[in-house]
């Protein structure tokens, strides 16, 4: 059976960091209130990819989502009737918040549901308070009415660019998402197919991403091979196939002096062992 690390990188979010342990804590819980996740990281929109991605590998039937910086966000499936007030005048349209939180309450009634609020540092501090009252009463209010969520179906994610308001944060379970991972992989010639002469230049690579403080994952440090079989024949090469194949190598670390040194290793030992063989690459790159 796949881990909850692959089954991510299948919906879009691929990192070697286990985020198991952490979901396991927030689905483990008790379901009093509701289970809150707050997802920061120095990843901006990667943490919006990585909600997404653990909402559809847990394989709830509902997701729904809402950023706070959209001008015109979608309207959701569940659409609130139309009200007036004691006069007979009608009232404002329902804020998007209100019909967003409403559509997850009536989902989880029945099946799991995950709700995530994104850029939540947009939002206008009273909706804050509104969000910790609902997370401890396990319904929202809107206009009088009162929408219930069933707290053993409905997982709620938070993302800020600021840090949350307090009392959100203490009802959360709070997880790190990196721009880069913070797991370091020690990849092997075997792990792509490649044989014993393939040492030397994994080895090399081993030493240039240690001096960029970089952790490619499976699939950048395999397209990176091909790169260099295919394409890369000079340092600056290398340093445009770095910059385009992995999301966590900035640019201007590749133009750091020191790593003149490791890059030119890396590019002696492709052509090296290009020489030495025909490089056939396998498996998941």
């Amino acid at each position: 059976m796949p881990n909850l690390r692959d089954k991510m990188a299948r919906y879009g979010f691929e990192s070697n960091d286990d985020y198991e342990f952490q979901v396991r804590c927030l689905l483990e819980g008790p379901t009093r209130t509701l289970r809150t996740l707050n997802i920061e990281g120095d990843s901006e929109r990667r943490k919006s990819a990585f909600a997404t991605a653990l909402g559809r590998a847990l394989e709830f039937p509902h997701l729904l989502y809402l950023d706070f910086t959209e001008a015109h966000p979608p309207l959701p499936d569940v659409l609130l009737p139309p009200s007036q007030d004691e006069m007979g005048r009608a009232e404002p349209p329902i804020d998007p918040l209100d019909l967003t939180v409403s559509e997850a309450c009536a989902q989880s009634e029945g099946e799991p549901t995950v709700l995530i609020l994104d850029q939540l540092q947009a939002a206008d501090f009273r909706e804050h308070i509104r969000l910790h009252r609902f997370i401890n009463d396990c319904f929202w209010e809107v206009r009088g009415g009162r929408y219930y969520a069933n707290p053993r179906h409905l997982l709620l994610f938070l993302i800020s660019e600021s840090p949350l308001y307090h009392s959100l944060q203490k009802e959360s379970f709070r997880v790190w998402v990196g721009r880069i991972s913070e797991h370091q992989v020690e990849y092997r010639p075997a792990d792509f197919g490649l044989g014993a002469a393939a040492v030397p230049l994994f080895a090399a690579l081993a030493e240039l991403f240690r001096a960029l403080g970089s952790a490619p994952t499976h699939s950048e440090f395999g397209h990176i091979l091909t790169d260099l079989q295919l394409h890369v024949r000079t340092s600056e090469h290398l340093r445009l196939c770095l910059y385009g194949r992995a999301e966590g190598i900035m640019r201007d670390a590749l133009a750091a002096p020191a790593l003149r040194a490791p890059l030119d290793a890396v590019v002696a030992a492709a052509a090296t062992l290009l020489v030495a063989e025909h490089i056939e690459l396998r498996g998941d790159c």
